[in-house]
């Protein structure tokens, strides 16, 4: 059982394209949440539910609707909470008021460490700017509240990163949705996402700023474009609960992790989509996909844009083992580096068409400390430490994609 679980892991990983940290073992090499228990005394009123005491029965029966509904869906109470991806005329609609740097935050699960340390390190060099636009995809939304309210929140993006393991994010043993159990993550999230920080980002909303988080609708196979400081600036129970689902979404690898259901309406309809991670459909975002192709004459609206990859673009040679995880885990990370490499380059043409300087960042190829498992803690705080040290000597980001012959490029200071 355990080796099928290994494979069917990959097999999920693969499918969500998920990030090659994720590949370095199954969920069940980590260390992952201890089962919940109730205490020796007896008192069930403050214990959470063991998991083998949760339900794990089928699932209900889902709300039939049709594709007409899911077109003009919307969050009750919350209207402006969200676009489709695609959608060119509403990015127009809520792009920032004032010009100003843009930066993209990519998926990359435990590997978001290094541009955790990056953006730490950046502000302790005195040079980090407050940008104009954050988007974040899967680990990029768990770090993207925190890059948008700027170096007074680098305390607790560091703590996300660094002091956390495999029983923060998920528990072993599958549910009817997954093949692991992410009611820690989903926990974790909500003692990190507080009314006091929806309270600093809907401040920041109001002044023209924007924050935007990728998920994918798997019932409309669609990928769905979050406008978080407009979910903020609602500023009640609703609004918070949202806020939270949302970053839970986007970082849940389907297959892996559950799907996230959240409720919507239309026509006077009431019912449930089913999202999951972003990073299924893009590394970053930084525009509709129509926006940014060589045949668009499209200008983005920014000063600068920076785009921080969470993982490596280069290779990393290695002499692979004959068995099926260690073969899907290393073509699935041929295959993040290949579609995350297509994403700069369109996101560089545009950057050059738009006559704005472009910058990006990677994990530094000359990183070699390897993860032990899922969440690896000493792993993460190594990587934290060694993108702490290039953001704040200004080793960061270098100014084209790297070269076709996927040499590492040369870093340039931060500007």
């Amino acid at each position: 059982m355990l080796a099928l679980g290994r494979i069917l892991t990959s097999i999920a990983l693969s499918v969500a394209l998920a990030s090659p940290a994720l590949m370095a073992a199954s969920p069940l090499d980590a260390q992952p949440a201890p089962r919940k228990q109730v205490p020796a005394s007896g008192n069930k009123q403050n214990a959470a539910p063991s998991r083998k005491d949760a339900d794990r029965k089928q699932p209900p029966a889902r709300t039939p609707f049709t594709a007409a509904e899911e077109e003009v869906a919307v969050v009750p109470g919350i209207p402006d909470a969200r676009f489709w991806a695609d959608s060119e005329q509403d990015f127009a609609k809520v792009l920032p008021s004032q010009p100003g740097p843009w930066i993209a935050l990519s998926a990359g699960g435990s590997d978001g460490a290094y541009g955790a340390g990056l953006l730490a390190g950046w502000s302790a060099s005195g040079n980090r700017p407050d940008f104009a636009l954050v988007t974040g995809v899967s680990s990029g939304a768990l770090m993207a509240p925190y890059v948008f309210l700027g170096s007074r929140y680098d305390d607790q993006l560091r703590e996300s990163y660094s002091s956390i393991g495999a029983g923060d994010v998920f528990e072993a043993g599958g549910t009817p949705e997954s093949l692991v159990d992410t009611w820690p993550l989903k926990e974790t999230i909500a003692k990190r996402v507080t009314p006091k920080l929806l309270e600093d980002i809907a401040a920041e909303h109001q002044k023209g700023r924007r924050l935007l988080v990728l998920t994918t609708n798997l019932d409309a196979e669609r990928f769905v474009v979050w406008n978080m400081g407009a979910i903020a600036a609602h500023r009640d129970e609703n609004a918070l609960k949202l806020f939270r689902e949302v970053l839970l979404a986007s970082s849940s690898v389907p297959g892996m992790f559950q799907p996230t259901f959240i409720t919507v309406e239309a026509n006077g309809r009431r019912f449930q989509e089913m999202h999951a991670d972003g990073g299924v459909g893009a590394q970053f975002f930084v525009a509709p996909e129509a926006l940014l192709i060589s045949g668009s004459d499209y200008k983005l609206p920014a000063t600068q844009i920076y785009v921080l990859v969470n993982g490596k673009l280069t290779p990393d040679f290695a002499v692979n083992d004959r068995t099926t995880v260690a073969i899907l885990g290393r073509s699935v990370s041929v295959a993040i580096k290949a579609a995350a490499r297509t994403g700069i380059d369109r996101v560089y043409v545009a950057a050059k068409r738009s006559g704005i300087p472009f910058k990006l960042a990677y994990v530094d190829p000359n990183f070699t400390q390897q993860s032990k498992g899922l969440f690896d803690r000493d792993y993460m705080q190594a990587l934290y430490k060694r993108g702490f040290e290039n953001g704040k000597n200004g080793n960061s980001f270098v100014e084209q994609p790297p070269e076709l012959s996927n040499k590492p490029a040369t870093a340039a200071a931060v500007q």
